[in-house]
């Protein structure tokens, strides 16, 4: 449900609420928030809410430290893990600076200039997350292990799969906030889980990806254990991906996704620094079905690009190169500029991939051109690339790429 700013303070009024929580994120996508009573609510929303941003990673020094948080009233959550009486909110919000321009990096605000540039073109994006996470016991100071919380495999079932409770509470958990869980499943690495969201516009979906990380980490603290989104967790298993279903169509309702995932394949080594932002995210690449090669074909899950077995409504093509540790901001407003890029060209994909590059000999793979091999290659791609310019703030790029 989307509210209005007289629906948000009538609810907070009405159903007990005594904190609102003013959430946003920094450059890189590390959740944030101040927590405001109820009685200043109506200056939050005309006025904002100042604090000090000379501690947010990417968002200056002292010298000008002075930003507010406007809440966006259509994010209303309740947050299911604080009190019945008393309840807490949360509201995602916009950054914006004293005179009232929105703050460069408020990454948020640059998903949205995407979404706007897709509209006046006539095109709309949908994405679906696909988030994995490992769950790792606590030691006796309660601080985080890697050990992890069972021995289970893919799509095992309790008792050897420890992790289902903490599932079905975390999916209970997404409803009362507003998400829209498809699926839950254990993963193939021990202790290793993935929760999959039904496709939302490009903002929703966001805004879910990071609500739900946060909702994942609260839940698994409070059963003892430590939920781990790292790209690689642990060196010998299968690392974490941040897979992301896009479908697009224009505004007649034709299906556009070819031309637009062609796009996204022609610009993938420029923008893989905005999916894959550490050093640990490229030790992913090349095994346990994380890609390494730029391309795609029907379902085979070595490929960058699948497109899976669908039809209708859910025809999507699913990309498999990002992990957790990516801003879904970034990440989805570089992928609708590709696309965008792709559908105005009308480009059309390369011949699909049908072999398994993980037992591909040499000689096959040397055919298809790869993803960065490290973080400092992904910088230098990004930091050289006219498309990532005029699409994402320099200093964003900066603070990326330096």
């Amino acid at each position: 449900m989307k509210y209005s700013i007289q629906e948000v303070i009538q609810y907070v009024n009405e159903e007990d609420v005594k904190f609102i929580r003013l959430t946003f994120s920094d450059v890189y996508g590390n959740q944030k928030n101040i927590s405001i009573m109820p009685s200043e609510l109506p200056r939050a929303f005309e006025y904002g809410i100042a604090f000090d941003a000379s501690s947010i990673n990417g968002f200056g020094d002292e010298m000008h430290s002075d930003l507010f948080l406007r809440p966006d009233p259509e994010t209303l959550a309740i947050l299911p893990w604080r009190p019945e009486h008393g309840r807490v909110v949360r509201m995602f919000c916009t950054v914006n600076k004293p005179n009232g321009e929105i703050y460069e990096c408020d990454t948020r605000n640059v998903l949205k200039k995407a979404i706007q540039d897709a509209k006046e073109q006539g095109i709309e994006f949908n994405f679906g997350s696909e988030l994995e996470f490992y769950l790792f016991k606590l030691d006796e100071n309660g601080e985080p292990t890697k050990e992890p919380y069972d021995h289970a495999s893919y799509f095992d079932l309790s008792p050897a799969d420890k992790c289902e409770n903490i599932r079905r509470e975390i999916c209970l958990g997404m409803e009362k906030m507003g998400m829209s869980p498809e699926s839950s499943h254990h993963e193939e690495g021990p202790g290793q889980n993935e929760i999959d969201f039904r496709y939302s516009n490009p903002l929703t979906a966001a805004d879910d990806a990071m609500a739900f990380k946060t909702l994942v980490r609260t839940i698994a603290y409070r059963n003892g254990l430590y939920a781990d989104f790292s790209p690689k967790p642990l060196a010998d298993k299968p690392g974490n991906g941040f897979h992301i279903n896009v479908s697009v169509k224009d505004d007649k309702g034709h299906v556009k996704l070819s031309q637009a995932l062609a796009g996204i394949m022609e610009y993938i080594e420029q923008i893989t620094v905005f999916l894959n932002p550490s050093e640990n995210s490229y030790e992913r690449f090349g095994m346990n079905k994380a890609p390494k090669y730029i391309s795609w074909s029907s379902e085979n899950r070595s490929q960058l690009i699948r497109i899976p077995a669908a039809s209708g409504e859910y025809r999507r093509a699913e990309l498999r190169s990002p992990d957790p540790g990516a801003n879904p901001y970034l990440a989805y407003a570089l992928l609708i500029q590709a696309g965008l890029h792709g559908i105005k060209k009308d480009l059309s994909m390369p011949p699909a991939a049908e072999i398994n590059f993980f037992k591909a000999s040499t000689i096959d793979a040397e055919k298809y051109k790869e993803l960065p091999n490290n973080l400092d290659e992904a910088k230098k791609m990004a930091k050289n690339s006219e498309f990532v310019k005029a699409h994402l703030p320099e200093r964003i790029i900066d603070i990326y790429c330096n």
